[in-house]
């Protein structure tokens, strides 16, 4: 079992930065995949970014490449988002999200992963 708790969502104006965290329970977390998703008022969520267990591969969706990174410190079961240059249509929950791995299935799917964390706001204003 993992559980998985963001932070660092709030009130930014368009251009700005946010950094969000997501910091993970249990011993074994550097053996999943990570990954982040928004949810738009009323709409599903859409996947953002994932890096896989080692940290050395990364999958950005085009809405936000070039503008937001994802990192992980194993060492302190954490992942991190850091947001640049937002735009007010970033306006979103913001999710957390970790995978076991599955073969067939589409890492940018919901799916593909088994653990999530309740979201943080992030609001970008004009």
């Amino acid at each position: 079992q993992v559980q998985l708790v963001e932070t660092g969502g709030g009130l930014v104006q368009a251009g700005g930065s946010l950094r969000l965290s997501c910091a993970a329970s249990g011993r074994t977390y550097s053996s999943y995949d990570m990954g982040w998703f928004r949810q738009f008022p009323g709409k599903g969520r859409e996947f953002v970014v994932r890096i896989s267990r080692s940290g050395g591969s990364t999958d950005y969706a085009n809405s936000v490449k070039g503008r937001f990174t994802i990192s992980r410190d194993n060492a302190k079961n954490t992942v991190y988002l850091q947001m640049n240059s937002l735009k007010p249509e970033d306006t979103a929950v913001y999710s957390c999200a970790a995978s076991s791995g599955y073969y067939l299935r589409d890492p940018q799917s919901q799916a593909y992963y088994d653990y999530w964390g309740q979201g943080t706001q992030v609001t970008v204003s004009s």
